[in-house]
């Protein structure tokens, strides 16, 4: 609960401005597939709100409620600043922050939208857990705001209060450390606070939870361009709470929207003692009852998934910075492609699951890296759990173990070990894995290969351990494998280019299941341009290019072996033998007839 406003403080503006900028969240994984259930999420709330309304009680169709106002209506506005919830001193020149005149109602043009930029100065109120409120005011022109002036009408006059200061809880310090001591940079990192998500914010944390005020920069003011006429008890209920109903005549005023939609957290202000101005940035204008209501209804797509889990509370800002920054050209392929790669990833694993099923023999195939692939997968699902992933993407990682796990089964004999205290698996090579050249270029590239491997993962890690800060030691092994698996990744797909290079044959690889992991890869590399991601995992999205072309250019360069298997696990010799077989058994046919 936010802590209550403290009254008094005085307020004064002037032009000019300073951002601030909070905590940014890195998101994982999933991007173009929670962009398509958003949208597809937003639209279906919107339509089924607009059309499919519950039952009410028989009413009388003729009582309608309409707008008081009729579109083009001149009207003024005046924008205070107070820390009262309720405002009434409109006689106080220090508290109006802007004033407009003539602004013509639901018109659309340069001459319905205003702006203003400004300073202002925070009371020592404020700067200590302070509320503040902007009480916005329109009446028709030529008419006061103010109910004790003699010229009010009530008919005329209306305007809403909305808080420009919010209040987010924050961790009491940060709980990473250096783990080689009390360094000096990380006792100035333990001093220093960091925000965090509503959820993370529970009751597992030592004492009550902090609260602290963030101030808004931007305050942007719609007036909704809505002259429906509804039934006088059967108003829509996504409606019905934004309705302004004037008691007497049963009618409504035009419904004035705080339009907080494209405001991102990271903008917001923290405000304490050391805080001496801070940016205003006000507009005014119209805004049309079709966009007003997709902005709430993707509001609400987002608490929902939000509150399955499916989303964390910065991934709403991640995608809303996605259509700020991005080019809208490459937003809208890039909303084409992401459909494209739910279908990709699909067939993708169709087909690999359908490889390794159906594959008689692992001569062509490197084992080493398929259980180096299952390693590699635990170690990123350990540190998505670690770092408190939402289930949708830790669930996905798990599948992916226990997929590799299972591949290993049909790369190697697996047996259970019951000879000791403990029962304990061992791996034993398969015959058409270790009777061939396959196994010796194998380890002959594994060799090689896990020296550089091991060198970058230890520089890697001490590097971790001396600069960076971690919650303990198992965190820190946790991100340095995970490090070295995003950087160093590709160097466990060598050995199998270099038992293609040895055999000079790539038939036994299966390609229909790399075509669509090559067509992901592309998809990847369009989300790595306009989307924000670590800089590891773009990297790692660019090397997976360089292993695919190379696959490429190998299946370019060696001919077709008849004699390996496919990935089906048939050779094309055994297409030719069975052909040949049926042409002797009919021509065996024509002679005996």
């Amino acid at each position: 609960m936010a802590p209550p406003a403290v009254p008094g403080g005085g307020a004064v503006a002037a032009g000019g401005g300073q951002q601030g900028q909070g905590q940014q969240r890195q998101q994982q994984g999933g991007m173009g597939q929670t962009i398509t259930g958003i949208i597809r999420m937003a639209v279906f709330w919107y339509f089924i709100s607009k059309f499919i309304s519950p039952k009410k009680a028989p009413t009388d169709p003729s009582i309608l409620i309409s707008n008081l106002f009729q579109k083009g209506d001149s009207l003024d506005m005046w924008f205070y600043l107070s820390e009262q919830e309720r405002f009434n001193d409109f006689n106080n020149e220090g508290a109006l922050i802007w004033h407009e005149t003539n602004i013509p109602y639901a018109i659309w043009g340069p001459e319905s939208t205003r702006s203003l930029s400004l300073k202002y100065y925070p009371s020592e109120a404020l700067k200590h857990n302070g509320t503040l409120y902007a009480h916005v005011f329109f009446a028709r022109s030529g008419y006061p705001p103010d109910p004790s002036d003699p010229e009010y009408q009530p008919l005329a006059a209306f305007g809403r209060a909305h808080p420009v200061v919010a209040y987010l809880p924050k961790s009491k310090t940060d709980k990473r450390k250096s783990l080689l001591g009390d360094s000096k940079d990380s006792k100035e990192a333990e001093v220093v606070s960091q925000v965090v998500d509503d959820g993370q914010a529970d009751s597992k944390d030592d004492g009550p939870v902090e609260w602290i005020s963030y101030w808004k920069p931007n305050v942007t003011i719609n007036l909704v361009d809505d002259f429906t006429k509804y039934p006088h008890n059967a108003v829509p209920p996504n409606i019905a709470p934004y309705l302004n109903v004037e008691p007497t005549s049963g009618n409504y005023f035009p419904t004035i929207f705080f339009n907080e939609f494209w405001l991102l957290r990271d903008k917001l202000i923290p405000l304490n003692e050391t805080v001496t101005e801070l940016t205003l940035n006000l507009e005014v204008g119209p805004i049309s009852m079709t966009k007003w209501q997709l902005f709430m209804q993707i509001d609400q797509s987002f608490q929902v998934h939000r509150s399955y889990g499916s989303m964390l509370e910065g991934e709403a800002d991640e995608l809303k910075r996605v259509f700020l920054e991005g080019n809208p050209y490459l937003l809208v392929i890039t909303m084409v492609v992401s459909m494209l790669h739910s279908v990709f990833d699909f067939l993708a694993f169709k087909n690999d699951i359908q490889f390794w099923n159906k594959n008689k023999s692992m001569e062509g195939l490197s084992a080493k890296s398929v259980v180096v692939s299952f390693i590699s997968q635990l170690i990123v699902f350990l540190y998505l759990l670690d770092n408190d992933t939402s289930w949708m993407i830790l669930a996905s990682s798990g599948v992916g173990c226990c997929i590799e796990f299972w591949k290993i089964g049909k790369a190697m004999h697996i047996e259970i070990d019951r000879s000791g205290t403990i029962p304990m698996l061992r791996f034993r090579d398969r015959e058409s894995y270790a009777g061939n050249k396959t196994k010796e270029y194998d380890d002959l590239a594994m060799k090689y290969l896990s020296y550089v491997l091991f060198l970058l993962v230890a520089c890697s890690s001490v590097y971790s351990l001396m600069y960076e800060r971690h919650k303990s030691w198992y965190s820190w092994i946790l991100s340095s494998l995970t490090s070295c698996v995003y950087m160093f990744g590709f160097i466990m797909m060598c050995p199998q280019l270099f038992i293609n290079y040895k055999l000079k044959s790539v038939a036994h690889l299966p390609w229909r299941q790399m075509t669509y992991k090559f067509l992901n890869t592309i998809i990847d590399d369009l989300f790595a341009f306009v989307i924000k991601m670590p800089t590891l995992h773009r990297l790692s999205v660019f090397r997976d290019d360089l292993i695919f072309l190379i696959y490429i250019y190998q299946r370019w360069v060696y001919p077709v072996d008849k004699s390996r298997v496919n990935e089906f696990g048939f050779g094309g010799e055994d297409d030719q033998a069975s052909a040949g077989e049926v042409t002797a058994a009919k021509e065996e046919e024509k002679k005996t007839n």
